[in-house]
């Protein structure tokens, strides 16, 4: 007699709705990038009336609780970002019971295609909430290139201008205050007063998000996105969060290699365990860092396309291509209204077309996994016009866009022999291993500052004693918020000297 055996087939993971009756009572789950953008995208969550909440900042005990859930071959940020939420909901299920998790909360997170593995995310998500029984939890994706994507499954919540120039805006703000934090933090004089106005800032800015007046967000599309782009409303709480920080006395005489942080986005934008902490571990080892804004990132997104259309035929596209270059412009204008809010001291975005063609002899710009040509555009700019000593670049373990990159750079190496690169592969486990490779590198960069730096006062023939005779004499010079301009070196202390010749003159 013939058996019938019943055949479970796989079905993709499809949330429930989440409602807008939900939204009172449902708190938004995100996380993935620094505290300080997080918070200003809680700010503009609250202002539209969503219950909203980041992620814990990952720690070394998420690496643990992904590897027992997904696949062991995923990358390092894959397993961080899915067993720091997994470890969230366990402490919440054992706080509060499965039924009441599933119901109380939803997570949000950026989705995307192609080779790099971070368009699977949600697939280590789905197959971690299956093995702890929560299956039912609600995950919910944010394509990174539509503005105005409409109501998700439900209508509970509504990716439209409003919310997606809000979050733009947040992480724009969140951007520029890194570069005044990363240039300030290891010249400060009286140590931790960076951290104290950083979270001072951090919180006023919050409240400004919060209180983005509701009726400038009602109305057309164009009126909204008018009033963001001309507003005065986040320059003038970015000229008050500057007086701030005109507080901190720093002293730039300290020669510091400047140590410039590229690689795959989540690793080298990160703040904590997943990426060893490099960033202020840099700063331990007597450096300067130049951060990785995420604002790179969304220009890449909106340059991109430009490409493609120029492949289908310039002509027949001109229209198209004009109007992506006219916002290319308006975003550009956004980001240096919000840097000269802030005495032009954040660094400025890099051309993409420069980048392009930087990068083209050794990585095609129509390979887009991951950060595509940028890894090696960005090296050779930051190598060209002397804004740091030394690259380096995080990678995750068996990251394929990423070893594309790596090998690339090593014909750049050929051609640039003295660019000072550190290819970091960070698997979460092997610190001792990562970091001793970067110092050694971060030797020769403390070598070329200090040349740099014996080379400006030769040129200038001043000496320390002097300059710290017109420090006394003119304090504002040691102000944190005090521009030093470059001089066509790489290192602060350098340009310092050189901008003082001229003041002393």
């Amino acid at each position: 007699m013939e058996t019938i055996q019943r055949i479970n087939h796989y079905t993709a993971y499809r949330p429930r709705p989440f409602t807008r009756e939900e939204r009172a009572t449902v708190t938004i789950l995100f996380g993935g990038l620094t505290w300080k953008h997080e918070r200003l995208i809680q700010g503009v969550m609250h202002n539209l009336g969503y219950r909203a909440q980041p992620l814990p900042n990952i720690t070394r005990a998420d690496l643990d609780a992904g590897k027992e859930l997904i696949d062991v071959g995923a990358c390092c940020p894959t397993i961080f970002t899915t067993g720091n939420l997994v470890n969230f909901l366990k402490s919440e299920v054992a706080a509060l019971g499965r039924d009441e998790v599933v119901k109380r909360y939803v997570f949000l997170t950026a989705g995307a295609c192609g080779p790099c593995r971070f368009g699977q995310y949600h697939e280590s998500y789905t197959m971690a909430l299956d093995g702890l029984g929560l299956r039912d939890f609600r995950l919910f994706l944010l394509a990174q290139n539509q503005l105005d994507q409409g109501a998700t499954h439900g209508g509970g919540l509504e990716i439209n201008l409003p919310l997606s120039l809000g979050l733009i805006w947040a992480i724009l703000c969140a951007d520029v205050l890194t570069d005044l934090e990363y240039m300030t933090r290891p010249y400060e004089v009286v140590p931790g007063e960076t951290d104290r106005v950083m979270r001072e800032s951090i919180e006023y800015l919050y409240d400004v998000f919060r209180r983005r007046p509701q009726e400038k967000l009602q109305g057309g599309k164009l009126k909204v996105f008018a009033w963001h782009v001309l507003t005065d409303y986040f320059t003038d709480a970015l000229r008050e969060v500057r007086k701030r920080w005109d507080t901190i006395r720093v002293d730039r005489l300290q020669v510091k290699p400047k140590v410039k942080i590229t690689g795959e986005f989540w690793l080298q934008t990160h703040e904590g365990d997943g990426n060893y902490n490099i960033k202020r571990w840099l700063e331990q080892e007597g450096a300067e860092v130049i951060p990785p804004p995420i604002a790179v990132w969304l220009d890449y997104l909106l340059h991109s396309p430009i490409t493609s259309e120029e492949w289908k035929g310039a002509e027949r596209n001109r229209k198209k291509i004009a109007l992506i270059r006219a916002l290319e412009h308006i975003y550009h204008f956004v980001y240096n209204r919000f840097r000269r809010a802030l005495g032009n001291l954040p660094y400025e975005l890099p051309d993409q077309e420069e980048l392009k063609q930087l990068a083209k002899p050794y990585y095609h710009y129509e390979l887009r996994g991951g950060e595509g040509h940028m890894l090696v555009g960005k090296a050779l700019y930051a190598y060209r016009h002397k804004k740091a000593h030394m690259i380096c670049e995080l990678s995750p373990y068996s990251c394929m866009p990423n070893t594309m990159s790596i090998g690339a750079m090593a014909n750049v190496l050929g051609r640039y022999p003295d660019l000072l690169y550190a290819p970091i592969e960070i698997k979460g486990d092997a610190e001792v291993h990562a970091l001793s490779r970067c110092q050694m590198i971060l030797t020769e960069a403390k070598r070329r500052a200090q040349a740099e730096f014996e080379d400006a006062l030769a040129k200038t023939g001043l000496t320390v004693e002097a300059i710290r005779r017109y420090e006394e004499r003119y304090p504002e010079v040691q102000r944190s918020t005090y521009r030093i301009p470059h001089y066509g070196y790489a290192g602060t202390a350098a340009n310092y000297v050189m901008h003082l010749a001229r003041k002393m003159r």
